[in-house]
């Protein structure tokens, strides 16, 4: 028998009369957690994005997102709810918060009888401990479990780069394409800023994962343009990245561009298979983007298209407009060549006239028109008409066409968008001193920014608050701009300032060559007169509703003819858009009476 084990629970009470080792606090002392104790959560709506990062990383299933507003881009909709019968306060929803909206307070006492009062979306729910948010813990400022950078892409050096039209951008190798891919937390935001609603989580995922067939399939899913979009895209799905909050946003347009060049022959490798043939017909003016995917989708889906190219290739602008050295015409032609593997067919150098048009309305079933906005748009001033001042368009063309261009020494391009970036930097490459002159601030260019700072590295200089006045015959065969200067005078209400002239100030600019890019127009001569006087339009454009069906019967149109966005992928959009459309009226669920 163990005496002594019987006995043992006795003695504790000569602890009875010992004084306590424990402190009594009154009730009416608040005692103050640490700086960075780890309490409840709290959560900057605003700055919330519902990316779901934070329900991701928890291994207790504590989060949940729940649906608290409409989308809209780069913002779910969604909130985090915090399950506390689940959540351990570890914190690393806050750590690997993308926006840094999510922290925790160092409250610690918080007494409730329900415990469904412990199960709340912070900031979205008043639960009263929000007072406590100044104290708690914060995303450390060096710690961070994203990766925030990007890789960094390699490119021509500035200098050499505008000695030739060789390409500038050298794209991503394997090891960095996988680095960066690795990047992505999955979100799906990305989505909302692309037009054609790419998957991209899914494709880049695939490139991480060492699968680039699987990513090339991901991506023909609704893209069957991706290398040019991997080189020209104004990459909208980017500026929704959640990454892009505190860091830099993935490198998206690298990454498609990255797996489409692994195949030189993409006949071999996407999985493009047309069903049967049904009997259909659609005939398509313009071989651009919005004309090819369209073209494409719809053999896929068992009906007959044709093309009709004007151009002696296809690609549309991006084939005439976009200069070499951003994308190359080996880029262009492989993709156009799995698109006429599929059995789409495409007649170049075929013009279509207003009674060419008239018959492909009566041998098809539905016409698709995607002719773009191939003229330039005119400065209305007085000497525009002067022999040395060409539209940018022009220029372009003829340049990416092989034609001889005579631009002289001395060039000044008024603009300030894409198509101008490319014709002060295109008339530098063939040995002109070349500069641009808008009528706004640098920050004001509609031109992508990347654009604008290959522009600078190239020592391309960019005069800012120009107004043009008046086209002058200059001495030596040279050509005179005369120009005002504005000022910026921003008024309640407006988006941006406008710039005003000053009067009684004149200055000029005396070169070789002047080139327009303020803007482009659509070019409808093809369409007979009837139809252009019935056809409805949004200003200068042709007017669709929400699956590309113009006004005229079995007439659908798309692209920059019909969006004033104006980008390749919108283009694409349409073109995808327009199968649905197309698609729905041959089956007899879209009428064009209740389009």
């Amino acid at each position: 028998m163990d005496i002594k084990g019987i006995l043992k629970p006795l003695t504790a009470w000569k602890r009875a009369f010992q004084p306590p080792h424990t402190i009594e606090v009154p009730n009416k002392r608040t005692r103050e957690a640490a700086e960075r104790y780890r309490g409840f959560h709290v959560n900057d709506i605003d700055k919330c994005i519902g990316c779901g990062t934070c329900a991701a990383i928890c291994e207790n299933e504590a989060i949940k997102m729940v649906k608290v507003k409409d989308p809209q881009k780069g913002d779910s909709g969604y909130r985090p709810r915090i399950d506390y019968g689940r959540c351990c306060w570890c914190a690393l929803c806050v750590d690997v918060c993308p926006t840094g909206s999510l922290e925790m307070t160092n409250e610690y006492t918080w007494v409730r009888e329900s415990a469904d009062d412990f199960v709340f979306i912070p900031g979205v729910d008043k639960i009263g401990h929000e007072e406590k948010k100044d104290k708690g813990y914060k995303k450390h400022e060096k710690l961070n479990f994203l990766n925030l950078e990007r890789v960094p892409m390699r490119e021509l050096d500035g200098k050499e780069r505008v000695k030739s039209f060789a390409e500038v951008v050298l794209g991503y190798m394997e090891e960095e394409a996988r680095k960066e891919a690795e990047r992505c937390i999955g979100c799906g935001l990305c989505i909302s800023g692309c037009p054609a609603r790419m998957h991209i989580p899914d494709y880049i995922r695939a490139i991480a994962e060492g699968d680039d067939v699987k990513s090339l399939n991901i991506i023909y899913e609704n893209n069957p343009m991706p290398e040019m979009c991997g080189k020209v895209c104004t990459r909208r799905c980017e500026f929704e990245c959640s990454l892009g909050h505190l860091g830099e946003p993935v490198a998206i347009r690298w990454l498609k561009r990255y797996v489409v060049e692994q195949f030189d022959d993409l006949k071999k490798f996407v999985k493009a298979e047309p069903q049967p043939l049904n009997g259909k017909k659609v005939g398509i003016v313009g071989a651009g983007p919005a004309g090819l995917t369209a073209a494409y989708y719809l053999r896929l889906k068992g009906y007959e298209t044709e093309i009709f190219e004007a151009a002696p290739k296809a690609g549309g602008m991006t084939f005439l407009g976009i200069p070499k050295y951003r994308f190359p015409i080996p880029s262009l032609d492989k993709q156009v060549e799995l698109i006429e593997s599929v059995g789409v067919k495409i007649h170049y150098n075929s013009p279509v006239t207003p009674d060419k048009f008239e018959k492909m309305l009566k041998e098809y079933d539905a016409v698709f028109i995607a002719t773009g906005l191939p003229k330039g748009m005119s400065m209305r001033i007085e000497g525009e008409d002067h022999p040395q001042v060409i539209y940018a368009i022009d220029f372009l063309r003829k340049v990416n066409l092989g034609e001889k261009v005579e631009i002289g020494k001395d060039v000044v391009v008024v603009g300030g968008g894409n198509v101008a970036i490319d014709a002060v930097r295109v008339a530098k490459r063939l040995g002109a001193n070349s500069f641009i002159a808008y009528r706004r601030r640098v920050v004001d260019m509609p031109a992508d920014e990347e654009e604008i700072e290959a522009t600078e590295h190239e020592g391309i200089p960019i005069y800012t608050q120009i107004i043009p006045l008046r086209v002058e015959d200059g001495p030596d065969g040279k050509v005179k701009l005369i120009y005002g200067k504005a000022k910026m005078v921003q008024k309640e209400g407006e988006r941006r300032p406008r710039p005003v002239l000053i009067e009684g100030e004149e200055y000029e600019y005396v070169v070789d060559r002047i080139i327009v890019a303020i803007g482009q127009q659509p070019e409808l001569s093809y369409l007979p007169e009837e139809i252009k006087n019935k056809i409805e339009m949004n200003r200068r454009l042709i007017k669709v509703n929400e699956r590309q069906m113009t006004s005229i019967e079995k007439v659908f149109a798309g692209g920059d003819l019909t969006n004033w966005t104006a980008d390749a992928i919108s283009a694409i959009a349409d073109g995808m858009r327009a199968v649905k459309g197309i698609e729905m009226f041959l089956n007899g669920e879209l009428s064009w009476e209740k389009k």
